[in-house]
């Protein structure tokens, strides 16, 4: 594995160095001084991806726009891998810290990143660890790495040791906010050091567990008391997920109706009567997640047109760019999109199977994203098989996204489960009305006939039932306005969400969080 020009220049560095810039992709900038506020509590956001650097679905979206929503009330800073693509992103990286190893977890050094709006992003400096091709989890083939359970067991150490001010860094975390199975070992090692810091844990998608074979136990420090069900076992193995679920003072999801669902069998994937215990106890809750001030049509600079509720006329320019786009026929009937990554959890399954209604009705369908091989390639077939009524992108862009959002009539998002999903939200800000299984966050942000259209069950009639209402609406177009509007002006910015969170962590930091 080669290692990049900033890998190398970070093995040279001594610790007196520290204080110097590791990467620039451009002149070095003056160091910004940042003035702490006494009054605002620290936080350490431990997450996997941020989309501003690196990220591959709604994780990332997640833990770039809400770190910035708290910071008008707190100190929020991020915690993230230094993969390749943060390490070539541009930004300056200014060694700051250095982290002890433990077991097998090698030592590494920290970065730290200002980005341009102020936000602090601390990064774990390890080329044999982060510094790959391929995304955060596996190689260019989506073959996990076989070493994940140290590289984000190490991410989940690094937490421990800034809250014990064990990084060489000035800045100490009051609170620790970790999210998903990545960095589930992070309040896990908070508890086995016998550390009080208050911990919170977000489930984005109970699905991926993070799960090893007990033998890693040596690896990673696990102490033996680990072992046990109410802990990380699981069926035999060991759970990162389950780990933070269990160690965590709060377990929070990022919707309520999803709370409720992994407390049953069908959505629970196998932790559903832990979960239920952790609810009953009032320690598991669902909190809906918002999106950034940027999905704003009036103003965004990826648009080629602004747009208001009140003024919707942009929306035919971008119609027209999504059929040049996809390679679609000029057509007076209503455009579908979908922009997802291809998995099956998404349903497209059934939007396929749908393909044959969709054209005969007179629509069209343009599909962006990428995820399983099979899935991938099916999606090309059916653009085969009804070429110029049926575009495909394996890919992704963020303009291309955000403009297909703006041209749409309508979002297709028959998900089978669905945590909160943000797709919906940012359809709905751009005039497109979203059509979806009523599930998780689905449920709780699209009101059926108002601001969208809602299906119950995941089965191709049901879907149908939908789409055709759908195309009922677009024949009434006083209707498809007034659904439009709704749509565009029911909240879903994180200001609107947050006092949840600033409720929970007040709680935490007095002190009032009971036995985890």
């Amino acid at each position: 594995m080669t290692m990049s020009k900033a890998a190398v220049q970070a093995q040279r560095i001594e610790p007196q160095d520290w204080n110097i810039w590791l990467k620039t992709g451009r002149p070095t900038p003056q160091i910004r001084t940042v003035q702490e506020n006494e009054s605002k509590k620290k936080v350490l956001f431990v997450t996997s991806e941020l989309s501003d650097l690196i990220k591959t679905g709604g994780l990332g979206e997640v833990s770039a726009a809400l770190p910035r929503a708290l910071r008008l009330h707190h100190d929020v800073r991020v915690l993230l891998p230094g993969y390749r693509q943060v390490m070539d992103s541009g930004h300056p990286i200014r060694l700051v810290g250095s982290l002890a190893g433990h077991a097998a977890l090698p030592r590494c050094r920290v970065g730290r990143i200002d980005l341009d709006d102020g936000l602090i992003v601390y990064v774990l400096v390890s080329p044999e660890l982060y510094e790959r091709e391929g995304t955060p989890y596996g190689d260019e083939r989506n073959r996990d790495w076989p070493d994940n359970h140290i590289r984000f067991a190490r991410l989940g150490l690094a937490a421990a040791d800034f809250a014990a001010a064990n990084a060489g860094v000035s800045w100490r975390p009051e609170l620790i906010h970790a999210h998903d199975w990545p960095a589930g070992l992070a309040p896990a090692y908070l508890r086995w050091r016998g550390q009080g810091t208050p911990c919170v844990f977000t489930i984005h998608n109970l699905a991926y567990q993070g799960l090893w074979r007990p033998e890693c136990r040596a690896e990673l420090a696990i102490p033996e008391e680990a072992l046990r069900m109410e802990r990380m076992e699981f069926y035999g193995q060991l759970s990162f997920l389950k780990a933070g679920i269990a160690y965590a003072d709060r377990v929070t999801t990022v919707s309520a109706t999803y709370a409720r669902e992994i407390t049953t069998p069908d959505f629970g994937c196998g932790l559903e009567g832990f979960l239920r215990e952790k609810a009953e106890r009032g320690f598991l809750s669902g909190i809906p997640n918002g999106i950034d001030e940027s999905w704003e049509p009036e103003t965004d600079p990826h648009l080629l047109c602004n747009f208001s509720a009140g003024d919707c006329a942009g929306k035919a320019v971008h119609a027209e760019y999504v059929r040049r786009r996809f390679a679609l026929e000029t057509c007076a009937g209503p455009l579908f999109v979908v922009v997802s990554r291809l998995v099956r959890q998404k349903g497209l399954d059934l939007t396929q199977a749908l393909a044959d209604t969709l054209v005969e009705q007179g629509g069209q369908l343009a599909v962006m994203g990428r995820g399983e091989p099979e899935l991938e390639d099916s999606m090309r077939r059916l653009a085969e098989r009804f070429p110029g009524r049926v575009g495909v992108d394996i890919g992704f862009d963020e303009t291309t996204a955000r403009r297909m959002f703006a041209g749409a009539d309508f979002l297709l998002m028959p998900s089978r489960y669905e945590p909160c999903g943000l797709s919906q939200m940012y359809a709905q800000r751009f005039g497109s009305l979203p059509i979806a299984r009523r599930t998780g966050g689905l449920a709780d942000t699209i009101e059926d006939g108002v601001t969208g259209f809602l299906f119950e069950e995941a089965s191709l009639e049901s879907y149908r039932e939908a789409v055709l209402r759908a195309f009922r609406v677009f024949a009434t177009p006083h209707l498809l306005h007034a659904m439009r509007c709704r749509a565009m002006t029911a909240p879903c910015f994180w200001r609107q969400t947050i006092d949840p969170y600033l409720q929970l962590y007040r709680q935490l930091l007095e002190g009032r969080h009971g036995e985890a």
